[in-house]
């Protein structure tokens, strides 16, 4: 005799819900210099780990968002520049001029060094990497357009 439940034909019809963005959660070699790259780099505000679990540190990214930085995992990461989160500055042009003050290198989306690209909407973008290889955008969405 075969056993089919009727749930599983059925499973997803009727139902309704909606989703919204908790966090990003990032693999990183070094939780303390990473933590201190977000927290100098980005003004990135710590808050409590819920977790409790060492080598794990968590930052307020505004509005409930949050960045999760793990120190736990040992395993290979692949990185490219299209695996990138995305941050919007209240003023774009001051950010560069902090990203430049830092020395930190950055480049517009095809990579060309100290360049800002602008999209075709006007929006600014500057892309860089944090210590461990990730990719970061930071955009003017919000601000005029010059």
């Amino acid at each position: 005799m075969i056993f089919v439940q009727s749930s599983i034909l059925c499973f997803g019809q009727g139902l309704d819900y909606s989703v919204t963005f908790d966090h990003v959660a990032l693999s990183v070699k070094d939780v303390d210099q990473s933590a201190q790259f977000y927290t100098e780099t980005l003004n990135l505000k710590e808050i409590t780990n819920r977790t409790q679990i060492n080598g794990i540190r968590w930052f307020s990214l505004g509005e409930g968002k949050e960045l999760h930085l793990i120190s736990i995992l040992k395993d290979d990461i692949t990185i490219n520049k299209a695996v990138h989160f995305a941050i919007t500055v209240s003023d774009f042009d001051l950010f560069v001029k902090k990203l430049n003050s830092m020395k930190i290198n950055y480049s517009d989306w095809p990579g060309t060094s100290k360049k800002v690209n602008i999209r075709a909407d006007g929006i600014k973008q500057v892309f860089f990497q944090d210590p461990n290889g990730y990719w970061i955008e930071v955009n003017s969405v919000g601000q005029k357009t010059n």
